[in-house]
């Protein structure tokens, strides 16, 4: 079996090193079928982009030693799908200078750090092809120009340490930031004019500065910096060939691709391109017979499959390579969210957090199994995603959490019908709503309940919790476990008391039960019914009390020397609860 490349996005590795690879080598085809002047690729995290881009280098670079000779990368697509193409696409391979950039490292915490290491990273691709330099035949001036950028400031790592106010840091991005906005032009300049073709330039990841701008602090400034960036590199720019940029979310209200008429966005939407990401159901089939892993099919498909991308049906490739890894290294015998340990889930967080009715409706909705219909738009900004409620939506469309089931245009509008994709995005959900709950009572001051649990008030007890039950997601209120879960959660900072759970007493196990520390102080059974109908719950507290009977509960505390018992009937039904008591 060959290794599971867990972690590798460089596609040369996967051959060098014979890792298994799903073929995606037809989006070289594809793209130059289909793709646009400048292309953008919106799919969700993980979904294999930057290994695409990888593979788009690889196929089309012509590549240099440091000694200006040619090297040959054909091997890398021996017994590929692409080697079946036609001879007007495979005689562009190995043909063209070309420009990689992945923007992922600018997520830092202010725009100083940011801007830095994006100026490294243009550096460092300055560097890789300084090659060049050997072509520009000894002419000083082209070749401290061409260093002037492979090299920046000279001893910038001391300048930048006795740097300590805000101010001066700022003064000391000017230096730079002018030179680093257009140098990528810059570059393909230099590589068309010594090289003789114009350039390919593929951008990674270019929308992660911005949503760590926007969650840090420097919005604005990150957003002037790329505008400047991309201006240069795609609306001006005559030694370019073509452009392909990926990343998440087309960010079109900063006017990032301003008067790039040129661009064609591909989105999750879009039919064209739709399985270049991801992996179709055979793809995932065909791996799990490569690992002998045929009878997990069902369970692979429950777990991460579900998305749609244009018209194919795609699953999370992140997710199916870490379960097969998982199977095959003996690390686990059950699926888990894999997904939910890359991506950021921040924004369900502050979506559940900052929840009002309506979209608390919604939530319940989509993790009961159901369906939502929203308007979809493809213009999004960071900026605007919390100040509404369709840029939320549209935000967890468009970046992997929600799958179109239908669509519909209305007045030149498109509304598309969404439910949740799979098991491993719906237990995103759930862990982030209960997580989110757990807190809300732990905020809370219990004091009034424990008073009312001491002096047996029925009401008091009622009220306490119906407050609490208001503020929950309605999808728990059908899970007996839920109740049983939140009420000993409430239990637990009662003073001199402590709660046990299912403990075996007389002829059963109570639901819970609060022993006292001092033998003498009453100890407290709590028995549960849950009711699907409000005009069920005296019924249901009926049984309660009946089984406390029955079982002979109060018997075993009483003969373990405890002095009294008092034993509450609580019977929940959706958001509501009624509680009785019998005290012996």
């Amino acid at each position: 079996m060959k290794k599971i490349g867990i972690g590798y996005e460089n596609y040369k590795e996967f051959i060098d090193n014979d890792l298994y690879y799903v073929d995606k080598t037809l989006l070289v085809r594809d793209i130059i079928d289909n793709g646009g002047k400048v292309t953008l690729f919106t799919r969700p995290r993980r979904f294999g982009k930057t290994l695409a881009m990888s593979m788009l280098r690889t196929y089309f670079e012509q590549v240099y030693d440091k000694e200006g000779n040619i090297i040959d990368n054909s091997r890398y697509f021996e017994g590929m799908q692409i080697a079946n193409a036609d001879e007007d696409i495979l005689t562009k391979m190995g043909q063209y200078p070309v420009i990689k950039l992945s923007l992922k490292s600018a997520k830092q915490p202010d725009f100083y750090s940011s801007f830095i290491k994006l100026r490294d990273e243009i550096i460092g691709e300055f560097a890789r092809h300084s090659y060049l330099k050997k072509m520009m035949n000894g002419d000083a001036k082209r070749i401290a120009e061409f260093e002037s950028y492979e090299y920046g400031v000279s001893n910038w790592a001391e300048k930048e340490a006795l740097i300590k106010e805000k101010d001066e840091r700022e003064s000391a991005i000017k230096i730079e930031y002018a030179k680093y906005s257009t140098a990528i032009k810059t570059l393909a300049d230099f590589l068309k004019e010594y090289q003789g073709k114009n350039v390919i330039i593929l951008i990674d990841e270019y929308d992660v500065p911005l949503e760590n701008a926007y969650q840090e602090g420097f919005y604005d400034e990150m957003v002037a910096y790329i505008r400047s960036l991309f201006e240069s590199a795609f609306k001006t720019n005559d030694s370019l060939e073509f452009a392909v940029v990926s990343g998440c979310l087309r960010i079109s209200k900063e006017s990032i691709f301003t008067g790039l008429n040129n661009l064609k966005v591909n989105s999750i939407l879009n039919a064209d391109f739709s399985e270049g990401f991801g992996f179709n159901e055979s793809e995932v089939k065909e791996m799990l017979k490569a690992y002998q892993l045929e009878d997990r099919y069902t369970e692979v498909k429950e777990w991460y499959d579900g998305y749609l991308f244009g018209v194919s049906e795609v699953y999370n490739p992140w997710s199916v390579i870490c379960y097969v890894d998982s199977k095959v290294n003996g690390k686990r015998e059950f699926p888990i969210p894999f997904w939910s340990n890359t991506s950021s889930n921040s924004i369900i967080k502050d979506m559940v957090e900052n929840a009002d009715d309506t979209v608390k409706a919604d939530l319940d909705t989509l993790i009961s199994g159901g369906t939502i219909e929203k308007r979809i738009h493809e213009d999004i900004t960071y900026w605007d995603i919390d100040k509404s409620d369709a840029n939320l939506w549209n935000f967890l469309f468009f970046t992997g959490y929600l799958k179109k089931v239908s669509e519909r245009l209305q007045n030149e509008d498109v509304y598309i019908s969404m439910k949740i994709p799979n098991a491993e995005v719906m237990s995103i959900y759930r862990h982030q709503i209960q997580d989110w709950f757990d807190r809300r009572i732990k905020e809370k001051d219990f004091s009034a309940l424990y008073k009312a649990i001491a002096e047996m008030d029925c009401q008091g007890i009622e009220d306490f919790i119906n407050e609490l039950l208001s503020k929950s997601i309605s999808y728990f209120d059908s899970e007996e476990s839920f109740y049983h879960g939140f009420l000993l959660s409430l239990l637990y900072g009662m003073k001199n008391y402590a709660p046990k759970s299912n403990r075996e007493e007389g002829n059963g196990r109570p639901d819970i039960i609060l022993y006292p520390e001092r033998p003498r102080d009453a100890a407290f059974i709590f028995e549960l019914k849950v009711r699907k109908k409000f005009n069920e719950m005296e019924e249901g507290l009926k049984a309660a009390f009946d089984q406390i009977r029955t079982k002979k509960y109060e018997n075993g505390i009483l003969q373990e020397g405890y002095t009294g018992v008092v034993s509450y009937g609580i019977c929940f039904c959706k958001k509501s609860c009624i509680v009785g008591v019998m005290n012996n």
